[in-house]
């Protein structure tokens, strides 16, 4: 009977508090370990507190301290826009907390018999890794990325930021080449052909398409057939996600300012936080809108950061999710609400495309401004008005994630891969012809 694999995930946060990305690392961690698969995580100490509660005493989680050099470049960065300070400051921080991975991964890879190594994230395709010459095969991915704003919306950034983002796109190939962890893994996993196309010239061939994101159907859980939903009859539609400008939350508060003047009863929650709350809690005063509680019809509420916990009774208390996204390259809260059988509006742009069709929720085209807020407005109104196409839309959103997203099954397949890259350990994979540089920024 052949041995399975000894696994070590490397990443630079495994974090569900931290979301996004981040967390892809602790579902991968949270479901081998579950399965009683020989895990180890390698990680940065700032998830150490949340680790440790997860896990407490867990031997096989390895940290990352914070240096120096850390310290500097999150001072530097939190001066700097979110897409700057991730390109350069948290760039040069993540290549240091390689290095140290790539030191520590060794040692564990020769005293606990590893025999292979994954590295979830970054998921952006055009950033280098240097994981590599372990003495295991490393597989890094699903990658994610590849893409742009909606062409309406190219200038939603700056000149500089513009600038920056050309010179990671041109340079990605010699990084790749000074750090190459990408040529050597033994596979590349990339969520969609988009990212495929975004991968650097010269990079490993053997490149398998496996969706980013998946649903812990354990956590987020569609409420029984039949429930009657606590409250009133207004229908409640939900944002969750940082407010950083490129979500376009403040095209979601206009719709809704259109939306709620209709006959239809309806309020609006924005879950999370980030550097556009007070603008936006601003825009909503404006619009006459904000709201002082979370029962209040016709309003929104701000109920900032939450718990991933506490995010799903929200979810599970409300009838639609809301994302307006101009950027948005996976978009898990998408999977989320499916997995609560809760139909979504979002935009028909990137990684929502990945999840949903008209079968399960609204796809509103990013064709101007105006055509976002038309856009929303409207499908709010049609969601509100029917609360069986609410069902409909849900329930056929449950039955997709079921059957193609649950991270059982996602890591069903990453464990085929983990065989496959463990049996073809004889070498690193050959690197492949020049591709065409693809027009899509550096993620």
């Amino acid at each position: 009977m052949t041995e399975g694999p000894r696994v070590l995930i490397a990443a630079e946060h495994a974090s569900a508090r931290f979301g996004g990305e981040a967390a892809l690392p602790l579902h991968y961690f949270r479901v081998l370990r579950r399965r009683g698969v020989p895990v180890w995580l390698l990680t940065h100490a700032r998830t150490r507190d949340e680790l440790a509660q997860l896990y407490p005493g867990d031997e096989r989680i390895h940290y990352i301290e914070d240096s120096a050099w850390h310290r500097a470049m999150w001072r530097i960065g939190k001066h700097l826009p979110d897409a700057i300070s991730y390109a350069t400051t948290g760039f040069l921080s993540r290549l240091s907390t390689q290095l140290a991975q790539r030191r520590l991964a060794r040692r564990l890879v020769r005293e606990h018999g590893i025999t292979v190594v994954h590295q979830p994230m970054p998921v952006s395709p055009r950033e280098p890794s240097m994981l590599h010459g372990l003495g295991a095969p490393v597989l890094i991915g699903p990658m994610n990325g590849g893409m742009d704003y909606p062409p309406a919306f190219r200038r939603q950034r700056g000149v500089f930021e513009r600038a920056l983002i050309g010179f990671g796109r041109a340079s990605a190939t010699l990084l790749n080449r000074l750090m190459p962890g990408k040529r050597r893994a033994a596979a590349l996993l990339v969520a969609n052909r988009r990212t495929r196309e975004a991968l650097p010239a010269g990079v490993c061939t053997e490149v398998v398409e496996l969706v980013e994101n998946g649903v812990d159907l354990s956590v987020w859980r569609a409420p029984e057939a039949g429930a009657a939903r606590s409250g009133d009859a207004a229908t409640t539609f939900v944002y969750m996600g940082r407010l950083v400008d490129w979500k376009a939350v403040d095209l979601l508060l206009r719709a809704f300012a259109q939306a709620r003047s209709g006959a239809q009863p309806m309020r609006l929650w924005i879950l999370g936080d980030g550097s556009e709350r007070s603008r936006l809690e601003a825009l909503a005063q404006e619009l006459g809108i904000a709201g002082a509680d979370a029962s209040a019809i016709g309003s929104v509420f701000f109920a900032g950061w939450l718990a991933q916990s506490e995010c799903a009774e929200r979810l599970r208390d409300a009838d639609c999710l809301v994302l307006p996204s101009l950027l948005e390259c996976g978009g898990a809260v998408v999977l989320e609400a499916m997995s609560m059988a809760k139909p979504v509006i979002a935009t028909a742009w990137g990684g929502p495309l990945d999840y949903l069709d008209p079968s399960c929720g609204v796809l509103v085209p990013p064709d101007s401004r105006d055509a976002i807020i038309a856009g929303f407005a409207s499908a709010m109104i049609a969601m509100a008005s029917s609360e069986p196409v609410r069902r409909r839309l849900g329930a056929e959103g449950l039955r997709k994630v079921r059957h193609e997203f649950d991270w059982e099954l996602k890591v069903d397949r990453v464990l085929a891969l983990y065989g496959d890259a463990i049996v073809r350990a004889g070498g690193p994979c050959a690197p492949s012809a020049p591709l065409q540089e693809p027009s899509g920024p550096l993620r």
